[in-house]
């Protein structure tokens, strides 16, 4: 089987962003964001995908974190899509419940080739490790932008946002793993493409 591995890289007045990644690795993590709480959350996610990673950006923080993580989360998301490439034989769709202690969230995804993001936080705290939550939306955004990916993720409930956002993180990775795992012959499509 072919190598699913891509190398992108994202450079604005904003943020520059580089990101390797193999879809077929052993879940090895080198995350640099400048955001220690973001790299905590990605390492998360490459470890439970099985997933190979090197990520880094340099970005305006003297501002706030909003255009790295955004900025992320897309090119990101675009390194997947090219790893995966016309995602033939992958499983396409995954889902996982993950607690943490008293959190709970949802993850569910489909490499439909429709990006859509459905992201229901009503219970996350307003602050998270001294960021906004909104920050969280916009990532996840970007991500299934650029992955061309339908993301829904669900906080069930918790009181403590870094569990909760742990939740998903490690509920990302494990859907993520789940999805583009190969199973069949061809494109997992009736249609017999996706787009």
């Amino acid at each position: 089987m072919s190598p699913r591995r891509a190398t992108v890289a994202r450079t604005t007045k904003e943020t520059d962003v580089r990101v390797a990644i193999d879809l077929d690795g052993a879940g090895v993590a080198d995350v640099s964001t400048g955001v220690g709480f973001a790299d905590h959350m990605l390492t998360l996610t490459a470890f439970w995908a099985e997933i190979d990673l090197t990520l880094s950006c340099k970005g305006d923080l003297e501002i706030d974190a909003h255009h790295s993580l955004e900025d992320i989360g897309l090119t990101l998301g675009q390194a997947v899509a090219q790893a995966l490439s016309d995602r033939a034989g992958i499983a396409r769709i995954g889902w996982a419940r993950v607690p943490m202690d008293e959190a709970l969230a949802d993850v569910s995804l489909d490499f439909s080739g429709r990006p859509y993001l459905v992201y229901d936080d009503a219970v996350l705290p307003a602050q998270i490790a001294g960021e906004e939550k909104d920050l969280w939306r916009e990532f996840f955004k970007s991500l299934a932008q650029g992955a061309k990916l339908n993301l829904h993720i669900r906080f069930a409930y918790g009181q403590n946002g870094h569990h909760l956002l742990e939740s998903a993180f490690k509920g990302l990775g494990l859907a993520l793993r789940q999805a583009i795992t190969r199973r069949r012959a061809g494109v997992p499509s009736t249609k017999g493409s996706l787009e």
